[in-house]
C-alpha cells in the first residue's frame, strides 16, 4: 500500500492496523487486548501482552548477530573508542542486572540514571528494563535542585551516576551534585553506584556510595523478567509550564511496537545498517533512537559524547560518519548551525568520504532556510525535517524513507503525518480551521502506540495537560498550520516553554528563580530567536519599589541563581530591568505579546489589556537592550 492507504487504513481502523504491527516483534506472550480505555480519558495497548525490552534490545539477536557491532562508542571528550558487539553488552547488561537484582532491585522499582554519554549509561538503562525496573534518566546538565525535584517525584532505591561528565574541555563533577541534591530531597535512595573515570575520580561516601565494578563481582547474570505490555519502561521529566516537571510514563509493549515501525519505516533503517542518533540519553531522542530503537532493530548504534565543534574541530561530525560508515543520523539544528558558524563552506568535510550516508533527520527545534540549503548543497543527500515530542516517543509527522514513494519534503513543513497521527488544527473553540489558517495542533484519540498515557503517580495531571482543553484530542502545545495537501507546519508553542538548542525548559521554573532575588518585585522570562540555539531565555525584570541596583550585577547574580537551581543548560543570560510589565485587567501577564513584540512579530491588541500604551515602552525598552531583530 502508498501512504494514502495506509494512512486511511491506520485511521479508519487503528485497533486492526495496530494488531498487525504488533505481529512484528517478538512476545513471550501476545497480547490478546489490543487497544482499551483508561481511567483517565486516554488509551493503552497491548496491555495483557508480556514481553521484555532488553530481550528485544540484545537477547534475540544473539544468535543471528551476536558479533556485529552493537554500540560504536566514541568520545572526542577523552580521545577515547569502543567497540561493543552484541554479546559483548548481553554479557555486561546481564551482569550488572545481576548486581542490582542482588542490591534488591525487582520489577516494579524505581532507579534513577545520572550519566555523561558513557557505554554504561546503556548498559544502566538495558539493566533496568531487564529487571522490570522502572528507569528514569536525568540530563547531567540539570542542577541539584532539578534532580530533587525528580528523585522525590519518582522515588528511587538507587542513584547510577559517574564521577564526571564533559562539557568541552571543562570536566564537571557528578558526585558532588547528586550529594547534594540527595540532601536537598526528602526521599533518600538506598544507594548511589558511581562509575569512576579516569579523567577524574569521586569521593565515596563508606556505606552509600558503591563502585560501578565492585559492587557487580560475584552476582549471577540475570535473565529477563516478563513485564506486560502495558508495565512502565521508563520515566522521563519533562518540562511543564507551572509547577514541578511531569514524569512522562513509556509503556513496554506500545513503544516496542512504535519504535520497531519507526526505525524501519519512518527512518529507513535495516538490521546491519548504521545509525546516529546525536542526541543525549538525557532527552526522548536518547531512549528512543540512540539506545531502545537501534538496538531492537538490530542496527549498529552511534554512542558519541562530545561536542560537533570541537576535539579537534569542525569536522568530528563528517570524522564520525566517514569512519563507521553511518548510513543515517539524527540532529538538531543547532548542532549544525554551530558547525556551520566554524566552517562556513564546508571545507572540513571534503576530508571525508561521505558516500555511505542516505540522508539526514532533523528535529526538536525549527530548521530554518539557511541552515537547511547549507546542508543540502553539502551532503548532496535529503535533509528531512520531521516533528515529535517527549510525550509521543516517536515522530508524527515525518516522510515514510522505508516506502518505495516517501512525501516531498516542503521548506518550512515537518510533513505529512505518520499512520496512526489525526493531526487536526482547531481554533480556540476546538473548531476545524481551513487550510493554511493558523491555529492549535491536536491528535484525534486515540494516539498510536508508544504515546505516553500517564504522568508518573499524577494522572489526572496527564488528563488536566493534554485532554481538556480540546475534548476528544491530545493537545499538542503547538500552534501551526496545514496546507492544502495536508502538510503540516509547526510556528511555535502556544504555551511557556522554549526551546533552547533541542531542549523542551520552562520559563516558568526560571521565573520562580529569579523572583526569589531580593530585588525582584516580579519578572517575565521569555524565548527569544537565537541563530544558534533557535530560542534563548531573556528575563523582563521590574525592581521593587525603593530598589537601587546596579543592572549589570543583578543581571550576573540573576544568571548564577537560574545556572545553579536550573541548570548551564537553560542558557539564561540576559536579565533586563523594565519599569512594568502589560498585564490583563485580572492581573496576568501578557506573555504572548512580549514574545511576538521579541520575534517582531504584529499582534492584535488585546481586549483585556489594563493599559495600552505599556506596549510601545516595551517595544522601545527591548529595542534598546538590542532584543529585537531588525
Amino acid at each position: 500500500m502508498g501512504y494514502n492507504e495506509e494512512y486511511q487504513a491506520a485511521r479508519e481502523n487503528p485497533e486492526a492496523y495496530w494488531a498487525e504491527q504488533a505481529n512484528r516483534i517478538d512476545w513471550f506472550t501476545k497480547p490478546e487486548t489490543i487497544l482499551e480505555k483508561t481511567a483517565n480519558g486516554t488509551y493503552s495497548w497491548y496491555a495483557d501482552g508480556e514481553l521484555n525490552s532488553c530481550y528485544l534490545a540484545l537477547d534475540r539477536h544473539l544468535e543471528d548477530r551476536g558479533d556485529q557491532v552493537a554500540l560504536y562508542y566514541d568520545s572526542p571528550a577523552t580521545d577515547s573508542k569502543q567497540q561493543i558487539t552484541y554479546k559483548e553488552l548481553h554479557e555486561r547488561v546481564a551482569l550488572y542486572a545481576g548486581g542490582l537484582k542482588r542490591l534488591g532491585i525487582e520489577k516494579g522499582d524505581t532507579v534513577v540514571i545520572y550519566m555523561p554519554m558513557i557505554p554504561e549509561a546503556a548498559v544502566a538503562m538495558l539493566a533496568c528494563a531487564r529487571l522490570g525496573a522502572v528507569h528514569s534518566v536525568v540530563f547531567g546538565g540539570f542542577a541539584p535542585n532539578e534532580l530533587a525535584i525528580r528523585i522525590d517525584d519518582a522515588k528511587p532505591k538507587l542513584i547510577l551516576t559517574a564521577s564526571c561528565g564533559i562539557e568541552f574541555e571543562k570536566k564537571i563533577a557528578y558526585k558532588p551534585l547528586v550529594d547534594k541534591a540527595i540532601d536537598l530531597a526528602t526521599h533518600k535512595p538506598d544507594h548511589t553506584i558511581v562509575c569512576q573515570r579516569s579523567v577524574l575520580q569521586a569521593e565515596m561516601t563508606e556505606g552509600r556510595d558503591l563502585d560501578w565494578y565492585e559492587f557487580q563481582q560475584g552476582a549471577e547474570p540475570a535473565d529477563c523478567v516478563p513485564v506486560k505490555g502495558n508495565d512502565p519502561l521508563y520515566i522521563l521529566y519533562t518540562s511543564g509550564t507551572t509547577g514541578a516537571p511531569k514524569g512522562i510514563v513509556r509503556d513496554n509493549g506500545g513503544h516496542a511496537v512504535a519504535l520497531n515501525y519507526a526505525l524501519h519505516n519512518v527512518y529507513g533503517m535495516n538490521a546491519g545498517d548504521v545509525w546516529w542518533g546525536a542526541s543525549d540519553i538525557g532527552w526522548v531522542v536518547g531512549h528512543s533512537f540512540i539506545v531502545y530503537g537501534p538496538l531492537m532493530g538490530g542496527c549498529s548504534a552511534i554512542f558519541f559524547e562530545g561536542k560537533p565543534i570541537r576535539n579537534p574541530d569542525a569536522g568530528t561530525f563528517w570524522r564520525v560518519i566517514d569512519e563507521y560508515g553511518v548510513n543515517s543520523m539524527f540532529c538538531a539544528p543547532t548542532a549544525f548551525r554551530a558547525i556551520r558558524k566554524e566552517d562556513p563552506e564546508g571545507e572540513l568535510s571534503k576530508k571525508y568520504d561521505l558516500s555511505s550516508l542516505n540522508w539526514v533527520f532533523v528535529a526538536g527545534e525549527k530548521l530554518d532556510s539557511s541552515t537547511y540549503h547549507w546542508l543540502d548543497e553539502l551532503l548532496q543527500v535529503p535533509v528531512i525535517d520531521h516533528w515529535w515530542q517527549t510525550e509521543t516517543g516517536w515522530p508524527m509527522t515525518a516522510p515514510m524513507m522505508g516506502w518505495d514513494s516517501p512525501s516531498a519534503a516542503r521548506l518550512g513543513s515537518t510533513n505529512k503525518p505518520i499512520p496512526g497521527y489525526d493531526i487536526q488544527v482547531v481554533d480556540g473553540d476546538g473548531q476545524p480551521v481551513e487550510a493554511n489558517e493558523a491555529g492549535n495542533i491536536v491528535v484525534t484519540l486515540p494516539m498510536p502506540p508508544g504515546v505516553a498515557w500517564d504522568i508518573w503517580n499524577q494522572p489526572q495531571r496527564f488528563t488536566d495537560s493534554y485532554l481538556t482543553a480540546f475534548p476528544g484530542y491530545y493537545h499538542t502545545g503547538d500552534g501551526g498550520f496545514k496546507d492544502e495537501d495536508g502538510y503540516v507546519y509547526i510556528t511555535g508553542r502556544t504555551d511557556d516553554v522554549i526551546n533552547v538548542s533541542g531542549h523542551r525548559l520552562s520559563t516558568g521554573e526560571m521565573e520562580e528563580v529569579v523572583s526569589s532575588h531580593a530585588a525582584v518585585a516580579e519578572c517575565a522570562v521569555i524565548g527569544v530567536n537565537d541563530s544558534l540555539k533557535g530560542q534563548i531565555p531573556v528575563g523582563l525584570i521590574v525592581l521593587k519599589a525603593g530598589e537601587e541596583v546596579d543592572e549589570k550585577e543583578l543581571e550576573a547574580e540573576l544568571v548564577q541563581m537560574v545556572r545553579d537551581q536550573v541548570g548551564a543548560l537553560a542558557c539564561f543570560r540576559r536579565a533586563v530591568v523594565v519599569q512594568r510589565l502589560p498585564k490583563t485587567r485580572s492581573g496576568k501577564i501578557l506573555r504572548a505579546i512580549l514574545r511576538k513584540i521579541a520575534a517582531n512579530e504584529e499582534y492584535k491588541m488585546p481586549s483585556t489589556i489594563d493599559d495600552e500604551s505599556i506596549l510601545g515602552e516595551i517595544t522601545d525598552m527591548m529595542e534598546q537592550a538590542g532584543m529585537i531583530p531588525a
